[in-house]
């Protein structure tokens, strides 16, 4: 199984994607990991800039009614994301929003990291993603 491992930001969890502009140019974006964003049902994966979604070519999907950080309506779009060196390629829906925190690219939704294992792995300063086993 493959693991990949960020140094903390400002005390916070860190989840490195790759995002695909509509050119073909790839779009590095770090996104804070919260397993308190969504439930494991979310129809969402990942919160992002809503600029980032439409440089992508974000499919339109749907809408969704939030109401914790974010409150309001927002529309979801199906976005494809990679981590290359854990083997992850795919379209995901993605919450498009105006804001996103504070020196990261957007969220990393609970949805999203339950595709892993996913922690510390007894490095309290890093934050670790590792490629689920196959069955």
């Amino acid at each position: 199984m493959a693991m990949l491992q960020w140094p903390l930001r400002n005390g916070r969890p860190v989840v490195q994607v790759v995002l695909t502009l509509t050119d073909g140019q790839s779009l590095v974006r770090d996104l804070v990991a919260d397993t308190g964003a969504g439930t494991r049902d979310s129809v969402f994966d990942l919160i992002l800039d809503e600029d980032d979604c439409l440089h992508c070519g974000g499919v339109p999907a749907d809408t969704v009614r939030l109401g914790g950080a974010y409150v309001g309506s927002f529309p979801v779009y199906f976005v494809d994301v990679r981590i290359p060196e854990l083997g992850f390629d795919q379209s995901i829906a993605a919450v498009a929003v105006s804001q996103v925190p504070l020196g990261f690219g957007g969220i990393a939704c609970f949805k999203f990291l339950r595709r892993f294992n996913y922690g510390d792995m007894n490095d309290p300063d890093r934050f670790c993603l590792e490629s689920l086993a196959c069955p």
